[in-house]
């Protein structure tokens, strides 16, 4: 295939040339409570071809490759109309020029498994949590993906890679009279079909979970110290700092650079985050961005101050900073854009336990459930809390939603937990979705937080 792509690109008058070839493959099960509500897989391919002329840089799509010659033309030409009518030149960072096929490390091929193994391992899970007390009812879905990626470019570069996600995830809902609680439930991978199964334990909790939260009461508003566990703190990680941490999120916002200035002290002497989508088989593991960049990881925050930044090579050059393999797309519909892999807090020397007692009173907050971000302000819901006294775990509480600014709260963090827990859900949608986008950390004590509830 890598052969065919440089045929299509060999010859082109232009300052850089690159096109992606890609298959995507995806299959899904659906329960809604004992009901199948969708059975499917389907099949798609196609490519992205993007050209740099003049500092212009623009981007075409097809599906047949009859009509790669014509999206070439198109590409060149708006790359010229660029410039010509004013708009912002492109400079490619330079980067090594790669030639390497990744090949998958599966720990079981869910494409060897069949749809009826898939729909009853998936069955199995959710009568599992409808068997649970006060439950109502669930929405359950496996969903596979496969990204079979190969890459060209006019300098050299060859890349294919194939990456297949698997996932069983939804919620589960609790009823009692008007009173309704949902709890959501996930468990997956990038590296196999075996991970999903023999966890009954996970989807048994969860609903127990939710019928626990029919007898909670909700939390009181107002500001609380608190603890964070790994996917709340990776929630806030993610989504109040980590898109910050896109270079293309900043680089038309002077007053929001000049805050993401890289030196900058931003948060508490306890806090570094990282970015590293080169852990082995997480969610958020990939080798090659669909730019033929290798990923690097990235330390963005280092005790507190501002050191590094997530690029594509444009990005990279524009800010004089170094590339990072962080541009990607969703599918062969789109054009690569800078986004997070696999972001998370860097684990600090306490275990819970020490947590809970250097916060004495306050809140216990745990996984993440929905919200936004205006700016340096954001806004979490949290699934479920834990009042907590005198270092000690006491009542559940719920309908918590947690809200603040960024700056501030990342300097009222004081102590971060030894462990460190990575979502088995992937997922962002700025711009297009990427399913590799995960998240994480250990439990964060948190000081003056303010908790909106009753």
């Amino acid at each position: 295939m890598i052969d065919r792509l440089k045929s299509m690109i060999s010859g082109v008058e232009a300052d850089f040339v690159d096109i992606r070839y890609e298959i995507k493959t995806e299959t899904n099960i659906n329960f809604t409570g004992r009901e199948i509500r969708n059975v499917g897989s389907n099949r798609t391919d196609g490519y992205v071809v993007r050209a740099g002329k003049n500092g212009g840089f623009s981007t075409a799509t097809v599906t047949r490759e009859e009509d790669i010659p014509r999206a070439v033309e198109l590409a060149v030409e708006g790359a010229e109309t660029i410039i010509a009518t004013g708009g912002k030149e492109s400079v490619m960072a330079e980067v090594p020029l790669v030639k390497e096929t990744i090949k998958l490390a599966l720990d079981g091929d869910p494409r060897e498994i069949s749809i009826d193994d898939k729909m009853e391992l998936t069955r199995k899970y959710n009568d599992l949590m409808l068997e649970q007390p006060s439950i109502e009812t669930t929405s359950i879905t496996y969903r596979e993906i496969g990204r079979e990626k190969h890459y060209a470019n006019s300098e050299g570069t060859e890349v294919s890679e194939e990456i297949i996600t698997t996932n069983i995830m939804g919620e589960v809902i609790a009823k009692r009279d008007n009173l309704v609680q949902n709890i959501r439930v996930a468990i997956g991978g990038a590296d196999g079909y075996n991970r999903l199964l023999d966890r009954e334990e996970d989807f048994t909790k969860r609903a127990q979970i939710a019928g626990k939260l029919l007898d909670a009461e909700p939390v009181k508003g107002g500001t609380y110290n608190v603890i964070l566990s790994p996917m709340l703190a990776g929630v806030f990680t993610h989504e109040a700092f980590g898109h910050f941490s896109e270079a293309d999120i900043i680089e038309d916002n002077p007053s929001l650079r000049e805050k993401m200035s890289l030196g900058k002290k931003l948060g508490s002497d306890v806090i570094s985050i990282v970015a590293d989508s080169t852990i082995p088989n997480q969610i958020g593991y990939y080798v090659y961005d669909d730019e033929g960049v290798a990923v690097k990881p990235v330390t963005l925050m280092d005790k507190g101050v501002l050191t590094g930044r997530l690029h594509s090579r444009r990005t990279a050059s524009a800010f004089g900073e170094p590339v990072s393999g962080h541009a990607v797309a969703e599918d062969m519909r789109y054009e690569p854009i800078v986004r997070m892999g696999t972001i998370y807090i860097k684990p600090g020397e306490k275990n819970l336990d020490e947590l809970l007692a250097e916060l004495g009173n306050g809140l216990y907050l745990i996984d993440g459930k929905g919200g936004q971000t205006s700016g340096e302000n954001f806004t979490f819901g949290a699934q479920y809390g834990f009042e907590i006294k005198n270092g000690i775990i006491g009542s559940m509480v719920r309908d918590i939603n947690i809200m603040g600014n960024l700056f501030t709260t990342l300097q009222n963090i004081e102590s971060i937990g030894n462990d460190l827990e990575l979502s088995e859900r992937g997922g962002c949608g700025k711009g297009q979705l990427n399913i590799k986008s995960a998240l994480g950390g250990p439990h964060v004590l948190i000081r003056n937080m303010v908790v909106g509830g009753a």
